[in-house]
């Protein structure tokens, strides 16, 4: 059965997506079996993983709201993973899950469905913490945190604690935080290190060993449609995440 992460962080910019992308690329070239659920309405991991997000007739949006069958909607990629595709379809989700019955559970619902063809499950979630989140929070058993390595990095940490807390409570108990990851760190400053010291007293051994830098590959990685282990298998970032995907395999 599928362990389901969720990779979630209200703030942008903290490289969910390129996390969820590489992440997912890099446990699929390690040969577990790896769905990617695109959940954010930018569907920037669709497109990452080299899904025209324009051409898609169906998609998540189709599953969390008309109740399509998942199995009908996911797609094999080229790559060693499978895809749940948004597009901006998804961000009229928000308002009509308001009103739907079961609102925080639709994407649960789809995710209990397929547990059992794969090994990971990772949801890149959007950057809000909205009924989309509450979805994703719901449906997973853990949430990943990427935290950039940046001024302001633990601003709003305490508010993703109180949602756990909540959804903890009431719609997910077995929830918990997976692990903390370390984005965009650069070596060359002080500021790095010292936010890395502080999310580490926070979150202790939950924060991962594997420290993810900032580099012009991985950045570049996405406009081509590729991971970065297939865009540059030689590239610090390859090797960074697949750490990262071996030190995750190994937590189970």
């Amino acid at each position: 059965m599928a362990k389901v992460l969720a990779i979630t962080n209200q703030k942008g910019g903290v490289g969910k997506t390129t996390t969820a992308v590489n992440l997912a690329a890099c446990l699929g070239a390690l040969g577990r079996r790896v769905l990617l659920i695109d959940f954010d309405p930018q569907g920037n991991a669709t497109s990452g993983v080299g899904v025209d997000k324009t051409a898609q007739e169906q998609t998540v949006y189709h599953v969390v709201i008309d109740e399509r069958d998942v199995h009908e909607v996911i797609q094999h990629t080229e790559y060693d993973l499978d895809l749940l595709p948004a597009n901006v379809d998804l961000a009229g989700a928000e308002v009509e899950l308001a009103m739907a019955e079961s609102r925080e559970t639709r994407l649960k619902k789809a995710v209990d469905a397929v547990r059992d063809d794969y090994d990971f499950i990772l949801i890149d979630s959007p950057p809000s913490l909205g009924l989309l989140n509450l979805n994703a929070l719901t449906a997973a058993d853990g949430m990943l945190i990427p935290i950039q390595c940046e001024f302001y990095a633990l601003e709003g940490v305490a508010e993703l604690m109180r949602t756990l807390d909540l959804v903890k409570d009431g719609l997910n108990p077995s929830l918990e935080v997976a692990g903390v990851l370390l984005t965009m760190y650069d070596s060359r400053t002080k500021l790095s290190e010292q936010v890395a010291g502080e999310v580490r007293d926070f979150f202790k051994e939950k924060v991962y060993e594997t420290v993810i830098p900032r580099t012009v590959r991985l950045s570049e990685a996405p406009s081509y449609g590729m991971p970065i282990i297939a865009y540059d298998i030689h590239a610090k970032g390859a090797e960074v995440y697949t750490e990262l995907a071996k030190e995750v395999d190994a937590r189970g």
